[in-house]
């Protein structure tokens, strides 16, 4: 009976430990300049170039740099009233909601000269798309697939880690038919599934930025952008001075 009560406990321990969510690790490949003027809120890659939108009222701005200088090629100030959050491109268009203000703007791409605007409930925090929605999160757990055309929700999910909802999700980027988001306050970035929301991983960050350069508490990790074509993936947070392109590292198989 005893050994039949430890075989049982040891299936049981075996069962939760395989269960847990894997935890990648990361290689850093290179570094650019990041402006630590730039309250990182929306972040991608395209066409050689880096896109972002950054936050705070009467600080906000639309952002397109050189990687490799971090020279500003465009800029557009967003009016002072708002708080600038996640941006998304969308056709030879560049889609940004705000904080608080319910009020989103849609830009031509080339020239960042405003289009549009549309309106929308709840908080805007992070924006990225797949081939056929604008993908959203507004600081919850719940992540939601709008149509590009008046940003109505089609459907959503509710992200969750071992059953447990994962709250705080802010910036978002789309890379090989998962959802990367940043979770606010941490070093980690979930790895979801657009299909029903669960974390099929997480990156662990830590160490990235060391604690000596990073401002202040706000200035935390926020920026995820990925270069399809070159297979590159990139992050940065908020007013920090470097983008780090990095690979990840799958966590070692448990030895027996």
């Amino acid at each position: 009976m005893r050994r039949a009560l430890l075989l049982l406990l040891t299936l049981l321990l075996t069962a939760t430990a395989a269960a847990q969510t894997p935890i990648d690790g990361y290689k850093v490949v290179a570094t650019f300049p990041h402006a630590t003027t730039s309250y990182t809120e929306g972040f991608f890659y395209l066409n050689g170039h880096f896109y972002e939108g950054t936050g705070l009222k009467g600080h906000s701005q639309i952002l397109v740099t050189d990687p490799a200088t971090g020279n500003v090629l465009q800029h557009l100030d967003v009016a002072p009233q708002y708080f600038g959050e996640g941006i998304v491109d969308w056709d030879s268009n560049l889609y940004e909601w705000t904080w608080q203000s319910h009020i989103g703007f849609v830009y031509d791409r080339a020239t960042l000269h405003p289009l549009a605007q549309f309106t929308y409930t709840g908080e805007g925090w992070g924006m990225t798309h797949d081939a056929t929605h604008i993908i959203t999160d507004d600081g919850t757990a719940i992540i939601r697939f709008r149509d590009p055309k008046d940003f109505h929700e089609v459907r959503n999910i509710t992200v969750t880690d071992q059953g447990a909802p994962v709250t705080e999700l802010n910036e978002l980027e789309y890379i090989k038919g998962e959802i990367y988001a940043n979770v606010w306050h941490t070093n980690r970035i979930a790895r979801i599934s657009p299909r029903d929301g669960h974390v099929i991983a997480w990156i662990d960050l830590t160490g990235l930025l060391p604690d000596v350069v990073q401002l202040y508490n706000e200035a935390v990790l926020n920026g995820i952008a990925y270069d399809a074509q070159h297979d590159r993936l990139f992050v940065t947070g908020k007013e920090w001075p470097t983008i780090f392109q990095i690979t990840l590292v799958p966590p070692k198989p448990a030895s027996r």
